[in-house]
């Protein structure tokens, strides 16, 4: 457009603006010159013109000038291939670092910090710290307020490091320190009382716990004699004590990295990754502790200070190490170690830049070959001048100034080029950064199985906070190297130091915590003393039981089932079976052939027992069982076959015959009215005469723990007691008849139903009660009975951990102490909840899962608690367990006059079946408390409806025997 009203003399001139792009700019200025003066009349158009043509030819300058460099520093510029290679190849250093196996010649240490929480904002107190970690040194004073706000007051002062000091030994060093602290101490009027103290060190340190610091290496130009491979807490205190009148307590060293998640951590609890960018450069992050190898235990987090300044130190970067970098490690006072920290860090992206600067000053390349002698100093060109000529104003004038003071006397085209030289240098770094923070980050990701992560990464260092364009580079390849996550960056306001404060903050608040909730948890660990108490306890309510005089009053009511034998085999024939014991009712058709165990078949239909069927009337109760019946009697076609039936009935009953049984009372949530006392079989026939459909041959009623036990000794005769653990707990067993006083007859045996699930109910075991048994016992329907089942079943445990937890999280030990209205619902923890949370290949993941799926808005640390918690409730109920069956086979060997006995239990229930440990843990306790007796234990695969068929089966042979004459 300007062209087209410019004169034609004017336009015989357009060859020369072309050779003016070759000749340089001061023939373009006269040129320009010349059309002002010429063309008055046009001078608007032709100004435009000029400016067109002067942008144009400085962009066309520019443009040449950064290909030129581009050329020279193609080995630095890294594609997002080339990134993404850099972090898979983290990823596996990180791996190696963590391995056991691979450690020792790991070049990224991966060191455990001992820092096994974040700040959660309840963190309190007043703390001192130091930060150690450059030619100068920190003291701070910090205080964590009360109000639960999360303020925090700081006083700090820096003290210097003289030469001779850095230079000397680190006996020197340290006592320096502690004379600065105890100067402001004194300053600042702090050594009444005695302080807890965190101390940052920036240096690698292998630690076995929080407050120890081995020293692997120095780095950050450091080199101070007697210090490397020794215990720098262990000397900061024995300098602090030879200093004297230093009244702390050194309860936590961490890495300046650390320091910064942490103080980042205590503002956005997200923060779960700490990052340095500045002299030297680190990251750390929270770690799963079962993938740590270096450290015991399986259960929570750990930070892990990666000290990735030493990747690829064994040759892992080796094909992007460009002859700069070769010659800056050479250079250096640790050649071939820290070698991402060299390509990274600030301490030597300046001498990088001189670097390139000379060697293209050599080639004539720049400063049309001229070199000064600043320029080939070591040290002059700092990467504070990166910062400055890389700002988005008035860079270039920067650039100029800072290559003047070096000796240098820059053109333009020199300027521009130092220019891209710094930004390609800083870049890279940002792109290295990225690349490993990219592996953290997706490493974070997958350690939590989630699809897409949102996380807090808390940076701190000089590069970051001073260079213009750093840190919108590095959040900007992070972004769009892991788009799976959404990673916030925060700048550490107050320096790691505060974050050494926050770190002994919480080791002090994880204290606290810890004695308080062992405290609490310390109630359900019952020792060996107290389980032989509670055996012989239940020993003496057996033989009670069993007692005419004192049977009534006894707590373990020891209820005859007249069931005379276990089965032999023999048994043939088709049964009907019924089996009510919760929820669910199940109807079945046994059919026994004779002459082989094992050859049972059984076809069998479920039912729900609505809640208003549960705790209506037993009229309503016993017409929808026959409903039921109806039911599956026309599902099967066998309405008008008479078959002979057995009802498992689990609740107890006094039995006067195999056929009768009178309700003692309900349990597991059942509240039927006028059950109670009455004939349950009489009850249920009355219910069939009312519906008038069918008849059916009612030979036995029999508890589920009864069925179990006939259930399993049709498979191993050697079993003659039954145990259910489950939704309710009882034991049955075999006992002789003459120990039997209310029962005619003292010849054979007889199954007795112990009903232990009452055990206690004279208070006997008050003792080993905690208040949450008793919060519980008062909240059921039936307060004050079934106290041992109470404590052992799974009815029950979940709602002793829901009690625990709410007292926990209203001391605020939990759940930041927020009550959720799901929390305060009654039975949200069920019995699979517990099993689920306390299985070994659970991670802590799913264990928040589980509880976010109960609107518990869980922290990793609140998982660990409650899986702890879960683990003492349910340690104690298989515990108790254990005792109650030791006392039944040690009465059992008794009764029969053996010194040892072999004996098999036939078991059934939820808590048995599906609980990680209880199995386990019931077992040992018996083989403890009853050494004389081998007990074995097998599982009832068919549950108690084929029981009460076999039952049925064993009772009419016991009639037909009778009934024969002899």
């Amino acid at each position: 457009k300007s062209f087209s009203v410019i004169p034609e003399s004017l336009l015989r001139i357009q060859g020369d603006f072309r050779y003016t792009f070759k000749s340089g700019h001061s023939f373009c200025f006269s040129i320009i010159n010349h059309i002002l003066s010429e063309v008055n009349h046009q001078l608007q158009e032709v100004k435009m013109f000029a400016v067109h043509l002067l942008s144009f030819y400085f962009s066309k300058l520019q443009e040449d000038q950064i290909k030129k460099v581009d050329r020279y520093l193609y080995a630095m510029r890294l594609s997002d291939e080339q990134l993404v290679d850099i972090s898979s190849r983290f990823r596996l250093e990180m791996e190696k670092g963590l391995s056991n196996e691979s450690n020792s010649t790991a070049a990224v240490k991966m060191l455990p910090t001992h820092v096994y929480s974040t700040p959660d904002g309840s963190e309190k107190g007043e703390f001192l710290a130091l930060d150690l970690g450059g030619s100068k040194f920190k003291v701070l004073q910090v205080k964590v307020s009360e109000d639960g706000k999360g303020k925090v007051q700081m006083e700090s002062e820096t003290f210097p490091i003289p030469d001779e000091i850095l230079n000397g030994r680190g006996t020197e060093l340290f006592e320096h320190v502690a004379e600065s602290l105890k100067s402001f101490l004194e300053k600042h009027h702090i050594n009444h009382t005695r302080k807890p103290l965190g101390f940052t060190f920036s240096f690698p340190c292998a630690q076995s716990k929080i407050d120890e610091g081995v020293l692997l290496s120095w780095s950050k130009n450091f080199k101070l004699r007697g210090v490397q491979g020794t215990n720098v807490v262990q000397s900061l205190r024995k300098a602090i004590r030879k200093v004297g009148n230093v009244d702390v307590d050194v309860l936590a060293m961490v890495n300046d990295t650390v320091g910064a998640m942490m103080t980042c951590g205590y503002d956005d609890q997200n923060c779960e990754v700490g990052v340095i960018i500045g002299t030297g450069t680190n990251a750390c992050y929270m770690e799963e502790l079962r993938h740590i190898d270096l450290v015991e235990g399986d259960e929570g987090r750990m930070c892990i200070n990666t000290e990735w300044g030493a990747f690829g130190d064994d040759g892992a970067l080796d094909d992007f190490i460009t002859s700069f970098d070769r010659e800056i490690d050479a250079a250096s006072i640790n050649p071939g170690k820290q070698l991402f920290e060299k390509m990274v860090s600030g301490l030597y992206m300046g001498e990088l830049v001189r670097l390139i600067l000379l060697k293209m000053a050599k080639r004539g390349l720049l400063f049309h070959g001229q070199i000064s002698d600043a320029l080939r100093t070591k040290g002059t060109f700092q990467t504070n001048h990166i910062c400055l000529i890389e700002q988005y104003k008035g860079g270039l004038e920067n650039t100029r100034e800072i290559l003047e003071d070096l000796g240098l006397n820059p053109s333009d085209d020199d300027c521009i080029a130092v220019q891209h030289v710094c930004t390609i240098v800083s870049f890279r770094s940002a792109n290295l950064v990225a690349a490993a923070l990219a592996a953290i980050l997706t490493r974070i990701r997958e350690n939590k199985k989630l699809k897409t992560l949102r996380t807090t990464v808390g940076v701190d260092g000089t590069v970051y906070r001073t260079h213009p364009q750093y840190p919108k580079r590095l959040h900007k390849v992070v972004r769009h190297l892991v788009s799976d996550c959404h990673v916030r960056f925060v700048l550490s306001e107050s320096g790691s130091a505060k974050g050494a404060a926050m770190v002994t903050a919480v080791a002090q608040r994880l204290a606290s915590q810890r004695k308080e909730i062992d405290d609490t948890l310390a109630a359900f660990a019952l020792n060996s003393t107290q389980l032989q108490e509670v055996k012989k306890k239940m020993h003496v309510e057996l033989e009670r039981g069993l007692k005419k005089d004192s049977h009534p009053t006894a707590s373990v009511k020891m209820l005859p089932t007249y069931v005379y034998r276990t089965p032999d085999g023999t048994e043939r024939g088709k049964y009907l079976a019924l089996d009510l014991g919760g929820t669910n009712f199940r109807v079945l058709v046994v059919k026994i052939r004779t002459g082989m165990r094992n050859s049972v078949r059984m076809y069998n239909k479920i039912y729900a027992i609505p809640l208003e069927i549960m705790q209506g009337t037993g009229e309503e109760l016993f017409d929808h069982i026959v409903q039921c019946i109806s039911d599956f009697l026309d599902y099967m076609g066998i309405k008008n076959t008479r078959l002979p039936l057995g009802f498992t009935f689990s609740f107890p009953c006094s039995q006067t015959g195999i056929d009768k049984g009178d309700l003692v009372c309900w349990t597991k949530g059942f509240k039927a009215t006028d059950c109670e006392g009455y004939d349950i079989v009489d009850m249920l026939r009355e219910a069939i005469k009312r519906r008038n459909e069918f008849d059916l041959d009612i030979v036995a009623i029999v508890n589920d723990t009864v069925g179990t036990m006939m259930t399993c000794a049709y498979e191993d005769p050697k079993c003659q007691i039954g145990l259910i653990a489950g939704t309710g707990s009882n034991v049955c067993y075999m006992e002789e008849m003459k120990n039997i006083e209310f029962v005619e007859g003292d010849e054979g045996q007889m199954c007795i139903n112990t009903e232990w699930g009452g055990f206690g109910e004279n208070d006997n075991i008050e003792d080993i009660r905690t208040r949450y048994d008793r919060e519980v016992d008062e909240g059921s329907l039936n307060a004050g009975k079934q106290r041992f089942e109470k404590m052992t079943s799974g009815m029950y445990l979940g709602e002793i951990v829901r009690q625990i937890l709410i007292d926990l999280t209203k001391r605020g030990l939990l759940f930041r102490g927020r009550i959720t209205e799901r929390l305060k619902t009654k039975g949200i923890f069920e019995t699979k909840f517990l099993s689920q949370i306390e299985s070994d290949r659970l991670a802590l993941l799913q264990v928040r899962c589980i509880l976010q799926h109960l609107g518990l808005d869980s922290t990793c640390d609140d998982s660990i608690i409650v899986k702890e918690v879960c683990g003492a409730v349910s340690r104690r109920a298989a515990q108790l367990c254990g005792a109650g069956m030791a006392a039944v086979v040690d009465k059992i060997r008794e009764n029969r006059g053996l010194e040892h006995l072999e004996i098999t239990v036939g078991v059934d229930g939820t808590l048995y079946k599906l609980h990680p440990h209880f199995s386990t843990i019931l077992k040992d306790t018996v083989r403890e408390l009853a050494p004389n007796c081998k007990v074995d234990f097998i599982l009832s695969e068919d549950g108690s409806g084929k029981g009460a068929a076999l039952i049925t089966a064993v009772a009419r042979q016991h009639h037909s025997e009778k009934q024969e004459p002899h």
